[in-house]
């Protein structure tokens, strides 16, 4: 620590030293706890009452402990959480299990249309790959059925199994669409 020596003139220093004692003793007022009145300051009478009120309530609110808000994040449904279950599944390679876990998902309702044709998108894919076209297709038409704007990830309507399946599903329907 380095020392800085101040040379004042006779009793200078000890005034100088009392007066910053005493201005840093003004700028810290001492309470014992938040919204009680400062203890070295004296009640005053002309003091604006509605200005210390809004003052006092914003020290208790800020020594207040935080309200909790209400999770705003709804809590999937069973239906939701077993969707979840079957895409994880499905992505581990489990797909025996992810099929009866998506149709389950299925049965339990899924709210959201864009749920109920994700979850027609991997039951087609697995259908696809063990060689079950016609299921595949009529998986495909669910997932079309339930959102109309359905679409494949670039990366999986790449897919040489399942893409052109659901290209000719399109086709057929758009064909459909303008004999009406």
């Amino acid at each position: 620590m380095m020392a800085i020596r101040v040379s004042l003139v006779g009793g200078a220093w000890i005034a100088a030293v009392a007066l910053a004692l005493a201005g840093a003793g003004c700028s810290t007022p001492v309470a014992t706890q938040p919204g009680e009145p400062r203890k070295d300051v004296a009640a005053s009478k002309d003091v604006n009452t509605a200005k210390g009120k809004r003052e006092l309530e914003t020290a208790k609110e800020a020594a207040a402990p935080p309200k909790t808000q209400p999770s705003r994040v709804p809590t999937p449904n069973k239906g939701e959480q077993e969707l979840e279950r079957g895409v994880r599944s499905y992505e581990d390679g489990e797909y025996r299990t992810a099929a009866r876990q998506l149709q389950s998902a299925l049965d339990l309702g899924l709210d959201a249309k864009r749920d109920q044709a994700r979850a027609h998108k991997y039951l087609a894919f697995i259908t696809c790959v063990t060689g079950r076209e016609k299921s595949c297709r009529d998986e495909f038409r669910k997932a079309l059925d339930a959102d109309p704007k359905f679409e494949l990830e670039p990366a999986e309507a790449g897919n040489p199994t399942w893409g052109p399946v659901l290209r000719s599903v399109k086709a057929e329907r758009a064909t459909k669409a303008k004999s009406k």
